[in-house]
């Protein structure tokens, strides 16, 4: 989706659905998850802007929405 999308706001009156908010997967520490670059790993420290993620031989902090992340 642009960004001249996002900025979009739906009309009442179209024919079309509007599209579906995404959702955020919830993290919480010492949650195991993957990552699509990095590998497998455990989330350390959790704010409302990221959360930072020990993968053993790095640790990344990982900004929302969390598209390559998952909880396993």
């Amino acid at each position: 989706m642009t960004n001249q999308a996002r900025g979009r706001r739906h009309l009442a009156s179209s024919p079309f659905r509007p599209d579906p908010e995404p959702i955020v997967e919830e993290f919480e520490v010492d949650d195991l998850v993957s990552h699509d670059s990095y590998g497998m790993g455990r989330v350390t420290h959790v704010d409302t802007a990221a959360v930072t993620v020990n993968f053993g031989a790095q640790t990344v902090r990982v900004a929302r929405p969390f598209h390559k992340m998952s909880k396993l």
